[in-house]
């Protein structure tokens, strides 16, 4: 899905106040404290240069992988669900938020951050948005409280649970799961660590009486080796700021996510996960796929008409609804 215009418009003229050399130093900032002081529960982005930079770097992908987790959760529970509030832990800056709306009729946006700086710029960003972002209630909040303050339809924590230790993780989990109505939709680099996390996750709230929509094709035990790990891939155009600040010409990049997402109910998922990006040549499409009964490789031959011609089109993440077991 695009980038909102008016968002990147807002990000853009926002950061105009400051020297390039200073977002250029906030940016490398900001990618050492992501790299090594994630997970240690520290706070990681505390001033407005920070929260500027971090927008117009990180928004654009994180838009794009939310955009991808929630569209493919809205593929399998169709119009099971009428989502109309959003509850969004650890809401950063608000992209989260920016995804959903594009995506949903959402009525109700709340809001849940601890960084004053993020969610002041993320409350001025979405003056510019729709009626429901313009009328977002953000509440300062740290998810590591005893209880999450308000419940929702689609409850969301993106890029959250990296950013807090192993010990505060399953608390936090079951805090989430407790707060959805109906969907809930974890979202977290697309790294070993960040698959873990989902993992574990997957584990804790399978027990809880959770049911798995997206992306999982089954709530067996997960069929990912220890030297590998689930995740997708989301497109990013770079703009000229964002090539500047992250440094490299190419027009593009893509952003490496993993995700999960549950429901209250039972459901069936009619289809296989495409867990790599298809290998195509002349008159053929191999496909790594995660089916009902097993996880195997898949190849479609042009003979197979239809299959072959959906098969074509799609990308890793994507359910092809054609291969069941």
């Amino acid at each position: 899905m695009e980038f909102p215009s008016e968002l990147k418009n807002q990000i853009e003229l926002y950061i105009s106040q400051w020297k390039l050399s200073e977002l250029k130093k906030s940016s490398e900032s900001i990618t050492k404290r992501y790299k090594y002081e994630s997970g240690k529960g520290k706070r990681l982005i505390t001033n407005k240069l920070d929260a500027a930079v971090y927008s117009a770097v990180r928004m654009p992908a994180t838009f794009a992988a939310v955009s991808d987790a929630i569209s493919h959760t809205l593929e399998i529970i169709g119009d099971r669900y009428d989502i109309k509030t959003l509850l969004d832990a650890g809401a950063g800056t608000g992209t989260v938020s920016w995804a959903a709306d594009c995506l949903l009729k959402l009525e109700r946006i709340i809001c849940l951050e601890r960084e004053t700086e993020m969610a002041a710029l993320g409350r001025k960003f979405m003056e510019s948005g729709s009626n429901a972002l313009k009328n977002a209630e953000w509440i300062p909040y740290d998810i590591l409280r005893p209880e999450l303050p308000y419940g929702a339809d689609l409850v969301t924590a993106a890029y959250v649970l990296n950013e807090i230790s192993d010990e505060q993780r399953s608390d936090v989990i079951n805090k989430l799961w407790k707060a959805t109505n109906k969907v809930l939709i974890l979202i977290e680099p697309g790294t070993p660590d960040g698959f873990e996390n989902l993992r574990k996750a997957r584990s804790i709230l399978l027990k809880n009486g959770a049911h798995i929509a997206a992306p999982c094709t089954h709530e067996n035990k997960c069929r990912i080796t220890a030297d590998d790990w689930c995740h997708f891939t989301a497109r990013v155009q770079r703009s000229k700021l964002h090539k500047t600040l992250k440094g490299g010409d190419a027009p593009f990049e893509d952003e490496k996510y993993s995700y999960i997402s549950f429901v209250r109910d039972n459901i069936k998922v009619n289809g296989s996960r495409i867990l790599r990006h298809p290998y195509i040549t002349k008159g053929k499409i191999s496909l790594e796929l995660c089916t009902e009964n097993e996880n195997r490789s898949e190849i479609i031959t042009k003979k197979q008409g239809e299959l072959f011609k959906t098969a074509k089109k799609l990308k890793c993440g994507d359910l092809i609804k054609y291969i069941y077991t």
